[in-house]
């Protein structure tokens, strides 16, 4: 008998090695990336594809290990079977089912959705992952020929040891960046009755509305909803704390693609983060001081010099030899300290775009859309993920209370300069 190759297995990047020590039994950090086709899923098909796929992704592919020193990733032994949609998504994920396997696939409809471990991967390498699964899932159910372009690797290849880096190693600078910063107004848990149910709404925006409304304000598209999310929340938070030396700053968190200013092919996380903020106590902002905020905020920080210094600051402790034998249980308490004092209090959301979803030209005819949804906040009870596909923006709003002021201020904003605004949601009634 042929021999079975050994599983691949990987340490925790640098950026994955906060979520495992901060879950809880409430909440885990996993998002949800998913394609909807123009037709209904063929279950069969799509374990055929999985199987295929995951052999070519083993630091997506796993399932979470610990160890005495440190969690790490093991290439699960075969694809997982297809999980049943349930009535709203990223239901929480236990340790003992990442130990098992800490991704999803969910087939529903003409969907097909995959949630995954953020310890796993980051927004880039999902969006990878599922469009690597879709191609081989087209090519085996219409018997077509997919390039593989525009992420779509080839899933007969074998894994390259580029794409299980962990680049924050490999791009850390020379000087730490410091982290110190104010809090943020929070929507806090405390004003709202939490649900046990996430509570999903999905705002359609033309893109050509957008991007001319960008080139007005000469934003990009990223800078203009930013901008948009800041204005809603200071709104938000003056309705909730009308005494105005009482407020506290606004504070938006933008995820970075890092890839962008490396040269990473890594899989695993590889972004950080820029944080503008608006100081409400100084007065009221417009819509155009906000883009300038933003514009100017992302334009002095998402600089290669600036974020390797960001990524200094986190690897230094990584680095240091006696922190390395510190016993796993000890570097989870102190972890989980750390994010429950300053990991969410600096910011009052995060806001993540993908950008401009492409496919090789073979695979478009069959496909309709794409969604990118992050889980709430472990302290705060919102979240938002947006990408655009064809002529569509789509952004998801997640929330875990029945109120739902933030999307519907947001909404009114768009509708105010004369974007044309489509809702969808996964519940009904007042929101």
């Amino acid at each position: 008998m042929a021999k079975k190759k050994p599983l691949h297995w990987v340490k925790l990047d640098n950026a994955a090695k906060i979520y495992p020590a901060a879950s809880s039994h409430t909440w885990s950090n996993v998002f949800r990336q998913s394609v909807t086709l123009k037709e209904e899923v063929d279950a069969e098909v799509l374990r055929s594809a999985l199987e295929a796929t995951v052999k070519r992704f083993p630091t997506i592919a796993a399932r979470l290990g610990k160890g005495a020193f440190w969690y790490y990733l093991q290439q699960v032994d075969g694809a997982p079977a297809l999980k049943e949609e349930q009535s709203f998504p990223l239901i929480y994920m236990s340790k003992e089912e990442m130990g098992k396997c800490a991704f999803r696939v969910i087939p529903y409809g003409r969907r097909i959705a995959v949630e995954f471990f953020h310890s796993l991967t980051d927004g880039t390498g999902a969006l990878i992952f599922l469009k690597s699964l879709t191609a081989e899932y087209l090519e085996q159910k219409h018997g077509i020929s997919i390039p593989c372009e525009y992420g779509v690797l080839d899933r007969k290849e074998a894994p390259r040891k580029e794409e299980m880096e962990d680049s924050f190693l490999s791009y850390a600078g020379k000087v730490n960046v410091s982290r110190k910063a104010t809090d943020a107004w929070r929507l806090s848990q405390r004003d709202y009755k939490r649900e046990n149910f996430l509570f999903l709404t999905c705002l359609k925006l033309p893109v050509k509305q957008v991007l001319e409304l960008a080139h007005r304000y000469g934003v990009t598209v990223t800078v203009l909803l930013s901008a948009m999310m800041m204005k809603a929340l200071l709104e938000l938070q003056e309705e909730q704390v009308p005494v105005r030396k009482k407020q506290k700053r606004i504070k938006l968190l933008i995820p970075v693609n890092l890839r962008q200013l490396f040269p990473s092919e890594s899989l695993r996380n590889f972004a950080m983060y820029t944080v503008p903020e608006a100081d409400p106590r100084m007065g009221d902002y417009t819509l155009e001081e906000l883009c300038g905020v933003v514009k100017h905020k992302m334009g002095t920080e998402i600089t290669q010099k600036h974020m390797a210094g960001m990524i200094a600051t986190n690897v230094k402790d990584e680095r240091n030899p006696f922190l390395r034998v510190v016993p796993l249980p000890l570097k989870n308490l102190a972890m989980k300290a750390v994010f429950n004092r300053v990991g969410e209090r600096k910011s009052c959301l995060t806001l993540s775009n993908l950008g401009q979803v492409k496919l090789p030209e073979a695979m478009c005819p069959y496909v309709e859309r794409f969604d990118f949804i992050l889980g709430v906040q472990a302290a705060a009870p919102y979240n938002c993920g947006m990408l655009s596909y064809g002529d569509t923006v789509y952004i998801n709003f997640i929330r875990n209370t029945r109120e739902g002021g933030l999307e519907r201020r947001f909404a009114a904003i768009l509708r105010d300069l004369g974007v044309t605004v489509t809702a969808e949601s996964n519940f009904n009634g007042e929101n």
